[in-house]
């Protein structure tokens, strides 16, 4: 008995290990886009003062701790926004502005409409809703709310200036985000 509680055990946290769990919210290890495979290359808690807002899963093609060479790569990857509280439209995509903001600078009027594109496909999110952002090459970005395909935003430019908005040199959900999404210790 006391063998079979103790295989239990190292059976729970193996699978907490390799299944990416961050504050109850569980997120593949592996998701498969197309016929391609990607990794999660790390999940990170993004907090507004005291407030939990929303759990990220980064996946890539592969693991990768280098942002620089997670946006200049011309590779698919996807971010899993999973809401843990609810966050109205407005305060979603204000942070896209910030985030486009701080880390794109000198965009372009063409790019902005690109951001503005996205922010119309927002919608109240509540408490497990989830966003999710997946950029294919050739393709675009493919932007899902609550699991319905809202459009695609063509343009590597614009998936590098979003995923900037996590990994950029200015990420806006805060300090050690950016760490965790990149899997950096």
């Amino acid at each position: 008995m006391k063998k079979l509680l103790i295989t239990l055990v190292i059976l729970g946290l193996t699978f907490s290990i390799y299944a990416g769990v961050l504050k109850g919210v569980k997120m593949d290890d592996t998701i498969t886009v197309e016929g391609k495979t990607l990794v999660l290359n790390g999940m990170a808690l993004r907090k507004k003062f005291i407030f939990k807002v929303y759990v990220a899963g980064l996946y890539l093609e592969q693991k990768e701790k280098d942002a620089n060479k997670i946006l200049k790569e011309d590779k698919m990857r996807r971010v899993i926004m999973h809401f843990v509280r609810s966050v109205g439209k407005k305060k979603i995509y204000n942070g896209w502005y910030e985030g486009l903001e701080d880390n794109t600078p000198n965009y372009s009027k063409e790019l902005k409409s690109k951001f503005d594109k996205m922010c119309d496909m927002m919608e109240d999110m509540k408490d497990g809703g989830r966003i999710v952002f997946t950029y294919i090459p050739g393709k675009g970005t493919i932007v899902e709310v609550n699991g319905k395909t809202k459009g695609t935003i063509e343009g590597k430019d614009f998936a590098d200036a979003l995923f900037a908005c996590w990994i950029g040199p200015e990420p806006g959900p805060g300090e050690g985000f950016k760490e965790d999404l990149l899997g950096i210790d």
